[in-house]
């Protein structure tokens, strides 16, 4: 991913001080305005046709921990998006659409690197449960399963893939 696309997901590590309207107005069309017009865009398709489709957002554990000091506008972002995921999912379940998310918690991307911590894995790691960073693909087969047929009575519902955290 290149620098302006992380700026734009998270930015770099700020405190509430050092925030701007600017970046906030960033963080928030991309985590939250981009997330719900997608959604509105898939509701659209899922609604024409014959089966119906499943929508899986991607929050983070940073929602249920604020990130202070760090990324408290990227957890704001993720919060906003928990909310959206829980009334859309109570919009959709009549009409056969579940709505989910996945909260991952540390993961070993290159995220951290270009917010500005390329430690930030190995110092918090010790802090999961599970004393280790999740991958990418664990998040991804979390995603896997809540599309699936086996998960055909889940809806409104936070799956974390955070290591306990």
């Amino acid at each position: 991913m290149a620098s302006s696309v992380i700026e734009k997901i998270v930015g770099m590590t700020a405190k509430v001080a050092d925030l701007t309207a600017e970046r906030l107005s960033r963080i928030f069309a991309v985590n939250v305005v981009g997330a719900i017009l997608v959604a509105k865009g898939a509701v659209a398709h899922m609604r024409a046709a014959p089966e119906r489709g499943h929508i899986v957002n991607i929050s983070s554990a940073a929602a249920r921990l604020g990130s202070g000091n760090q990324y408290i506008d990227y957890a704001a972002t993720k919060g906003a998006l928990d909310t959206f995921t829980i009334g859309l999912a109570d919009e959709l379940a009549a009409e056969g659409i579940r709505v989910n998310a996945v909260r991952p918690g540390i993961i070993e991307t290159g995220l951290h690197a270009k917010g500005g911590e390329p430690d930030r894995v190995a110092r918090i790691s010790p802090m999961v449960p599970m004393r280790r960073p999740g991958s990418a693909e664990e998040v991804a087969r979390a995603i896997l399963w809540l599309l699936s047929d086996e998960a055909s009575y889940t809806t409104k519902n936070f799956m974390e893939v955070s290591g306990g955290r």
